[in-house]
């Protein structure tokens, strides 16, 4: 979908959408307990639709009304059984002797990963797919624990294969990886009949995504025991309780209507908790320090902050930003397009292994369509700078992964959006 984008000034009042991290959290935990739970204020993103395909996947049972989810748990699928697979293409021990679980998941890392998990929990052998970009990230940490646990991890042409059983024991892994292993490890543990630990080794990155888990896992009555920042115990034994909840405000999200204000508009955002544990709140902090001047900020707790920070810094005067490494290995290498696109406003970058910096320039009008790479962050990132230039946007609809209702509320608040 192409978009032109007007010059234009956003103003007024407009509501974050939900929080995509909870309500997969939340979701979750509904569907691992026995009885039913609704989520409330939840935004049926392509991400969320990802998330409650796979737990129906495991016997849970979604139904959507609106912006509510009833759900009706399967219960502890830690019981589940093998039934064998008779897909010709399953090379694993139990080919021939049943059925696949298959979980679609589209373009969700999250969802992804915090299923491969659950699939070890259940011993069932299970079938993940998705798209190839989503399927090319890193699953090493999951590999190594499988090889460790005597589980089989293969990648297939079109899926990524699992099958065996997660033992309960000490998880050790590298803490500047993805906080998406630990969440999954998390969600499955305390259904084992014995306790486990899970060490990081420092540094450890994303910390926020790591207590936004164990918050929604204490809401659904299991407990994480925080024993230091790189260790927690998780008793065995436990069962989830159905909960009643309402996802919250989403300050990833919300970062790209408040970043407005930092280049010329006056927009209130409401719904935000202002005790939040997500760690993109720190987002206004950067958006100050960005205003102010060419300010050096480290994003490795919050990459998904990096392409709006990227925006804000080329629309005041360049910013300097470490702790980007892992910018390579999400939608897109969102360090690298951004740069290009960055390019084609008139603004000059550079790029290191783990840095990268926005110099100061004035913006311009692009030549040419800015693209969007399929990627919603860097759409979402796009549009904020075109509305002070003006120009084309390729490849709009990304924004429907986390966000679908984006270009809906930045129109409400004036900015002039015609579709193409």
């Amino acid at each position: 979908m192409n978009l032109y984008i007007g010059r234009s000034t956003a103003r007024g009042t407009v509501t974050a959408p939900p929080s995509k991290s909870m309500a997969h959290r939340h979701i979750i935990c509904a569907a691992l307990a026995e009885g039913k739970s609704t989520i409330r204020n939840v935004d049926l993103s392509q991400d969320i639709a990802a998330t409650l395909d796979c737990i129906r996947a495991l016997g849970a049972k979604a139904e959507v009304r609106g912006d509510e989810v009833e759900i009706v748990g399967a219960g502890d699928i830690s019981a589940c059984g093998q039934a064998g697979c008779d897909d010709p293409d399953v090379t694993g021990k139990n080919a021939g002797t049943g059925s696949c679980v298959d979980f679609p998941c589209r373009e969700s890392g999250s969802t992804m990963r915090f299923f491969m998990a659950l699939a070890m929990l259940t011993g069932r052998p299970s079938r993940f797919f998705g798209s190839e970009t989503l399927r090319s990230r890193p699953f090493g940490i999951y590999e190594d624990i499988c090889a460790q646990c005597g589980i089989e991890f293969n990648k297939a042409a079109d899926h990524i294969f699992v099958e065996g059983r997660l033992k309960p024991q000490t998880y050790e892994m590298p803490g500047n990886v993805s906080s998406q292993f630990v969440t999954g490890l998390m969600f499955a543990l305390p259904l084992l009949d014995g306790d486990s630990t899970i060490k990081l080794i420092p540094p450890v990155e994303s910390r926020s995504y790591i207590l936004l888990t164990i918050s929604a896992l204490a809401k659904a009555g299991v407990k994480v025991i925080e024993k230091s920042e790189t260790e927690y115990l998780i008793p065995g034994g436990q069962k989830y309780r159905p909960v009643d909840i309402a996802v919250e405000g989403d300050y990833s999200n919300a970062a790209f209507l408040d970043a407005f204000n930092y280049i010329g508009g006056d927009v209130r955002v409401e719904g935000l908790d202002c005790d939040s544990l997500q760690g993109d709140r720190v987002y206004r902090e950067y958006f100050e320090a960005l205003k102010d001047g060419a300010a050096a900020a480290d994003i490795s707790d919050c990459p998904d902050l990096g392409p709006v920070l990227f925006a804000v810094a080329a629309a005041n005067r360049g910013g300097t930003f470490t702790g980007t490494r892992r910018l390579k290995i999400k939608e897109s290498d969102r360090g690298r397009v951004m740069c290009e696109e960055l390019a084609k406003f008139g603004i000059e970058t550079e790029q290191g292994e783990d840095r990268i910096v926005i110099k100061d320039g004035g913006l311009k009008k692009p030549d040419t369509a800015v693209f969007g790479h399929n990627d919603h962050r860097i759409v979402m990132s796009a549009a904020l700078l075109l509305s002070l230039t003006g120009g084309e946007l390729d490849g709009a609809e990304a924004v429907s992964k986390s966000y679908p209702g984006f270009f809906e509320d930045i129109a409400s608040l004036g900015i002039d959006i015609a579709r193409r």
